[in-house]
């Protein structure tokens, strides 16, 4: 079969939908539901529907833009990704899978293609966490794994709920019906850029998704005595800082000596209060970020992590709270998904190889009513989340063939 990718095509809507931004290029800011997130949507739901595509969506505003096949009786067969995007990154993270599922769509429709399951699209609402502090909603939503009680419970920076922000943005309706069942399609398959620098080093264009790393964040708050910096001695004192710094270094030995290349450990933030030089810090907020492929591997540096809590507590007289703002589960590639993939990469003499996705993304979530698997392409220098972040027009094609070419063959299987 041939199929063929509209490159310039694709670069140009890949621009286009860059400049729903609020920032200047390179950079894209596109926050969850903001003006220039619903410019987008809109824009892109016009691009569904010329392609002939049955467009609906979702209380939460996932987007769903459905191919329909021969066979309407049989659970479908899906993709997509995500295109929001955090303060100041690039235009490839997510709108690859997005854009991507589009293209492979449309070349399948043009090389007289019809499938026996419908293909749907997804646009997942979300996946970034950077308005309401948790990352996939949408996708989360879908499967299950959040509760509708997000809806009262989840805020933003300005004190609104998701409910409030969603009712504004258009998107009414009870959270509960948003969630699909088990099997509602058959497979699910995800193209992204890696989002790392394997692919790129090793020369190879196209890396199977076998695994997605299981992740786990937290806030950890340590509260001590604060002070003038000089009227204090050193014996009598509680920093919080002090303590903190030792905690975030026994985080870092945790992962570096789990056993495993795969677990990994981030402290990405800080806040001291008060945030005076000349004044000890009183109280400290870190958000942690830990995961790895293997979910019990994982735990266990969790609870020595918790175990040097409490004994830095004790030792410094600070109080340390945590909260867990989650703990997902790895997910496992379907071996039928991947071997798709392996045969579609053969037809086409591409290399590839299977890798692990260290990132986690909506096909985590998916996974949990559907099999799935993710295609990933290089991305230069394994930059992302950066204005700087590139994947080349010919990666993408690339790509954009593999999936279209997986895409066809698991909607003709019957079974």
């Amino acid at each position: 079969m041939q199929i063929d990718v509209d490159q310039q095509r694709i670069a140009q809507e890949i621009d286009t939908l860059a400049t729903f931004s609020d920032v200047e290029p390179p950079a894209v800011t596109r926050i969850v539901f903001s003006e220039q997130d619903l410019r987008a949507r809109s824009w892109f739901k016009e691009r569904c529907i010329a392609a002939g595509l049955a467009v609906r969506e979702d209380a939460v505003g996932n987007t769903f833009a459905r191919w329909e096949g021969s066979r309407l009786d049989l659970p479908a067969v899906a993709t997509g990704s995500h295109i929001d995007a955090i303060p100041h990154s690039g235009k490839f993270d997510g709108v690859v899978g997005v854009l991507g599922g589009l293209e492979a769509i449309r070349a399948l429709q043009n090389s007289g293609f019809r499938p026996v399951r419908s293909i749907e699209l997804i646009q997942f609402t979300s996946e970034e966490p950077t308005r309401f502090g948790v990352g996939c909603i949408g996708s989360r939503l879908l499967s299950g794994a959040l509760s509708s009680s997000v809806d009262e419970t989840l805020r933003d920076d300005s004190g609104d709920t998701l409910k409030v922000v969603r009712d504004g943005a258009g998107f009414a309706g009870d959270l509960t019906t948003v969630r699909l069942p088990e099997n509602f399609y058959s497979a699910f398959v995800e193209l992204h850029i890696e989002q790392g620098p394997n692919l790129e080093r090793e020369n190879i264009i196209i890396g199977i998704v076998t695994s997605i790393a299981a992740p786990a964040s937290f806030l950890v708050t340590l509260e001590g005595n604060g002070g003038h910096a000089g009227g204090t001695f050193m014996p009598g004192r509680r920093d919080a800082l002090c303590a903190a710094s030792e905690l975030i270094l026994a985080i870092e030995r945790f992962a570096r000596s789990s056993g495993a290349v795969d677990t990994v450990a981030t402290v990405g933030t800080c806040e001291v209060h008060p945030g005076a030089i000349n004044s000890i810090p009183s109280r400290v907020k870190l958000g942690v970020d830990l995961r790895d492929i293997d979910g019990d591997r994982r735990d266990r540096v969790l609870e020595e992590i918790k175990n040097a809590m409490q004994e830095i507590s004790q030792r410094r007289v600070v109080r340390i709270e945590t909260v867990m703002l989650n703990a997902d589960p790895p997910a496992l590639s379907s071996p039928r998904i991947v071997s798709a993939i392996e045969a579609a990469c053969g037809e086409m003499k591409i290399a590839s190889r299977q890798i692990v996705s260290r990132a986690y993304h909506d096909s985590s979530f998916m996974s949990r009513i559907a099999p799935v698997a993710m295609i990933f392409i290089p991305c230069r220098d394994g930059v992302s989340h950066r204005p700087d972040e590139y994947a080349s027009i010919s990666d993408i094609a690339a790509g954009v063939q593999v999936l279209a070419r997986s895409l066809a063959e698991l909607s003709c299987d019957p079974a």
